[in-house]
């Protein structure tokens, strides 16, 4: 449901009974720790049953309780301020054990992932980028890591790799400038959603070249201006930004284009593997 949800409370708030006007005050007023919060939570927190929390989603139009989540999360996900993403993972780890409830929620998000990823597009990625003149990859900011690690080992399976430079404007341009029709960008971003990487998707399709966006939901801005979109859950951890899911996306992409160009491949780390060799790239075991 494409709406704006605070709107939508303050409208019904008259007609609300007495409890459902207490969740929706709450809501109103902090909506970025309501979002990630259960329905017995904020049922609790205002002091009505779970089942009035349920009873005011559907009120609203939604389809039970999830729906309303999604869309308070959907609305706020690249609004929260570090400090803002702070408070509300501190009440929702609370005062339990660190590792294992971060460690279970990506967990729990690479299972959401594999689940509601669009194969279709997946396999249109991988089809796309084999068939590229070049293979361009943005990503900025925390993104960087999902951009550098792509293009690591892009190298090592393709001759056609341009690592988008995003630290500024500028470089990110100049990066791109012989961009056009028959290139392939894949941009990287989630919340809060770097403008620099929605404007290289941007500069990308207005040279008719394809875009495939790797991100957080279908609400990401990368969406509209993605021909294929490949779809990976990231919520925070604290001020994180939890890559679990999108890096073992990546991981999947990667290993499916290996295994397009296996000779390729083969030949490239039999070549490589020399050269770590004999330039003693790495370290040996001390065997005694």
């Amino acid at each position: 449901m494409v709406r704006d949800i605070l709107v939508a409370i303050e409208q019904n708030i008259p007609s609300f009974s007495k409890g459902q006007r207490q969740i929706g005050r709450y809501i109103l007023e902090n909506y970025d720790k309501a979002a990630f919060m259960t329905a017995s939570k904020l049922g609790k927190t205002v002091s009505v049953s779970e089942s009035t929390v349920v009873r005011f989603a559907s009120e609203l139009g939604y389809d039970g309780y999830p729906g309303m989540q999604k869309a308070l999360q959907d609305m706020i996900r690249n609004k929260l301020t570090s400090i803002q993403r702070f408070e509300v993972s501190e009440d929702r780890i609370g005062t339990g054990d660190v590792l294992d409830k971060v460690m279970h929620s990506d967990i729990e998000k690479i299972r959401m992932t594999m689940e509601e990823i669009d194969r279709l597009d997946f396999t249109a990625s991988v089809d796309a980028i084999l068939k590229a003149n070049r293979i361009y990859i943005a990503g900025a900011r925390s993104a960087m890591t999902i951009a550098g690690f792509l293009a690591f080992y892009f190298n090592m399976i393709f001759d056609n790799v341009v690592h988008v430079q995003t630290t500024s404007m500028t470089d990110m341009f100049e990066s791109m400038f012989r961009m056009k029709e028959g290139d392939v960008v894949i941009a990287a971003s989630f919340p809060r959603y770097s403008k620099r990487t929605v404007r290289a998707a941007r500069f990308a399709r207005d040279r008719g070249a394809t875009v495939i966006a790797i991100t957080d939901s279908e609400s990401s801005p990368l969406v509209p201006l993605a021909h294929h979109r490949l779809i990976a859950k990231s919520d925070m951890a604290s001020f994180v930004d939890s890559l679990v899911a999108p890096l073992s996306l990546c991981n999947a992409l990667i290993v499916a284009l290996g295994r397009k160009k296996p000779k390729e491949v083969s030949e490239n780390f039999e070549f490589l593997e020399q050269v770590w060799s004999d330039y003693e790239i790495y370290g040996v075991a001390d065997e005694n």
